[in-house]
């Protein structure tokens, strides 16, 4: 950006002239009274509060201490984004930088972190990092980026707006967080409870779990650009099948493999690898084939697959298949395994109520996932606008 696009009184400024990299040295820290640790595990990407930590009494060899209000950037691995606000003192890893302004006349530190979440600053990091296994950028490095710094009285503002957007976020995942736990519990107590002697193979036909073909079946001159789409492991993200990169099969291959169809409301999981995805098959998805590395489970005529599909995405499932799943290097699903899972679905008068139910916090919940991501991007989008373009409207 030149200096003749800035709005007036704004001025471009080096990363160094206005900050500094403060590192705090606390070679006692228990002794001083500063409980906690905080590693690059510890931030979220894309999220400035700290939430976990490791406590100080368990030991570390960590000597770089951080305070209230300084601004903590992650960087090793930068693509990570992780940048965290400081509310509390403690002790963090030498792979995270921590930020105060030099002058609190000219940047505010409530708007610093803005600045290091805004994708012109993480651009410099990716482009000045070094390493292949693990790349870092530095102090010496990022100090040379430069930036749109506004007057004082609308740093104010925008920082203002952006915390405003950025507890309205809070907000929303803590009702996202509270809604997902407690469907959870719903689940945990009414369907997949091991105390049921309920599991998923009496609610499936006799041949409703299969496997996908093996390698002798359908090998890797058999795909193609266009035809038959075949479902693996790798299209299975996010409770369905991503379509953009599906693998594909001409007709008479397809029909050589018609024992591996899908229909709607099929439930797709891995074999390996990530076993807590699933996929539920959609109505213009039948007829597509189940591949290879991906297991079919297929109900019985007439039970809730919504609530099925609901039960094995759980967390509980997602635990009982870790600690039952076979393999030590890479732990392996197949259709015994799958048979096995503890489900089972409430009966009598009080079943459809507790579907409702299950189905109306489910519908809630993923609402406010949805409201949820688009405040993320909402928030994204105010700090590109605000913090790196000036915008006209602040």
């Amino acid at each position: 950006m030149s200096t003749q696009s800035l709005k007036p009184g704004w001025k471009m400024v080096k990363f160094g002239e206005v900050v500094k990299n403060a590192n705090l040295v606390e070679r006692d820290p228990e002794t001083n009274g500063v409980e906690r640790i905080v590693g690059l595990e510890h931030i979220d990407p894309e999220n400035l509060h700290i939430r976990r930590w490791n406590s100080v009494a368990d030991g570390t060899s960590f000597t770089r201490k951080f305070v209230p209000g300084q601004t903590l950037f992650g960087k090793r691995r930068a693509y990570q984004r992780k940048v965290a606000y400081a509310e509390f003192e403690g002790i963090c890893s030498g792979d995270i930088l921590t930020f105060e302004p030099k002058n609190r006349k000219v940047l505010l530190p409530e708007l610093l972190p803005f600045i290091c979440q805004s994708d012109a600053f993480f651009d410099h990091a990716l482009d000045t990092s070094a390493g292949s296994l693990s790349p870092r950028t530095s102090w010496t490095a990022l100090k040379d980026f430069e930036f749109p710094l506004p007057p004082l009285d609308e740093q104010k503002r925008i920082a203002e707006i952006l915390w405003a957007a950025d507890e309205a976020v809070e907000k929303y995942v803590y009702f996202w967080k509270a809604l997902s736990l407690y469907a959870e519990t719903l689940i945990a107590e009414n369907l997949t409870s091991t105390d049921s002697g309920g599991v998923l193979g009496d609610y499936c036909p006799s041949d409703g779990i299969k496997i996908g073909p093996f390698g002798s079946l359908l090998h890797a001159k058999d795909y193609q650009s266009e035809g038959i789409p075949v479902v693996m492991p790798a299209d299975i993200e996010g409770g369905v099948i991503q379509e953009e990169s599906v693998a594909r099969i001409n007709l008479q291959k397809a029909g050589e493999l018609q024992n591996y169809q899908l229909r709607e409301n099929d439930i797709l999981f891995p074999r390996r690898g990530d076993l807590t995805k699933r996929a539920i098959v959609l109505k213009h998805q039948e007829n597509w084939l189940c591949g290879t590395g991906t297991i079919r489970v297929r109900l019985t005529e007439g039970i809730n697959p919504r609530a099925v599909f609901w039960a094995l995405t759980s967390a509980s499932i997602n635990r009982w298949l870790e600690r039952f799943s076979v393999g030590t290097t890479m732990p392996n699903l197949n259709a015994s395994t799958i048979k096995k899972i503890p489900f089972h679905l409430p009966e009598g008068p009080s079943a459809a109520a507790f579907l409702a139910e299950l189905e109306r916090v489910m519908d809630v919940s993923m609402s406010a996932k949805e409201h949820c991501s688009k405040l993320v991007d909402l928030r994204k989008n105010l700090i590109e606008q605000m913090v790196v373009e000036g915008a006209a409207h602040v």
